[in-house]
């Protein structure tokens, strides 16, 4: 699966909308390629006591959920079409669900392509 299509079906999951009176989904969509083939998506959750999580986060679940663990790549997209890597807690989350997640692909705002390892050189473990 090429990071076009990847970037279509985050694009498509980012998609805004109140939850409650001061919590919201979807400002930010997730889409990952798990190893199996299978793609897992997840949006971000935004609420005011600071629970929430990140689109990331919903789509590793997703993935936990169906009995896998390994990411060979990854894209966020905000609603606005915009690309944004996984933050610091994304990153060392995902690579604690896989010590091999590290070496998941992920698209960059300038088009270009790292890995979670390139991103997080010093992990905490």
């Amino acid at each position: 699966m090429t990071f076009d299509e990847l970037y279509r079906i985050a694009a498509e999951k980012a998609v805004y909308r109140n939850l409650g009176k001061q919590t919201t989904a979807g400002y930010v969509g997730a889409a990952l390629l798990a190893e199996s083939g299978r793609v897992y998506t997840g949006v971000n959750i935004d609420a005011p006591c600071s629970v929430g999580f990140c689109a990331e986060h919903g789509a590793i679940a997703a993935m936990v959920s169906a009995g896998e663990s390994r990411v060979l790549k990854m894209v966020a997209v905000t609603k606005n079409g915009d690309i944004w890597p996984p933050c610091g807690r994304c990153r060392e989350f995902l690579c604690q669900i896989n010590d091999e997640n590290e070496n998941c692909e992920v698209l960059l705002p300038d088009g270009s392509v790292t890995t979670v390892g390139e991103l997080l050189p010093h992990r905490w473990n």
